[in-house]
């Protein structure tokens, strides 16, 4: 269960945008340039949660993007199976194409209760209480420092 750089993008930018005010666009590139990552890579990946659902995307001087309604209450699992894929959670830790009760790999029977916990973990964390968590500085987003995220705009 090891998050690719696209997840890692995703769920940053998706608390990001749940840090702001609700239903003001926020442009891509100032998206990238608050949490440092490549802004043409965020772009495709804004795209993908905007067809899938999450993000609503607006063009011009006043566009950008921005969480649909209702959405600031999407898991994270919600948001790992967007980006990983379905097979996310029934992924093998060592990588072998098959495991599961009848076919284990060595790690299987003390994987498989690490990994109901983590997925109990992701289904329970919404954007929503992970954008508070940042936005009173309980935890920081990417390499932002909390007084700057919260002094914006």
């Amino acid at each position: 269960m090891v998050l690719s750089r696209t997840s890692q993008y995703a769920v940053q930018a998706l608390i990001y945008i749940a840090t702001q005010p609700r239903g003001e666009p926020v442009l891509n590139r100032d998206i990238a340039e608050r949490l440092g990552v490549p802004s043409a890579y965020l772009a495709k990946i804004l795209q993908t949660l905007c067809k899938q659902g999450l993000l609503d995307s607006f063009r011009g001087r006043l566009g950008g993007f921005r969480l649909k309604d209702g959405m600031h209450s999407t898991s994270l699992l919600q948001v790992l199976l967007i980006t990983e894929g379905p097979q996310f959670t029934e992924s093998c830790v060592l990588g072998l194409k098959v495991c599961s009760d009848e076919t284990a790999c060595p790690l299987h029977n003390e994987w498989a209760p690490v990994k109901k916990k983590i997925i109990a973990m992701l289904t329970q964390s919404t954007l929503e209480d992970l954008a508070k968590s940042v936005l009173t500085g309980k935890y920081r987003l990417a390499d932002i420092p909390v007084s700057f995220v919260s002094a914006l705009p």
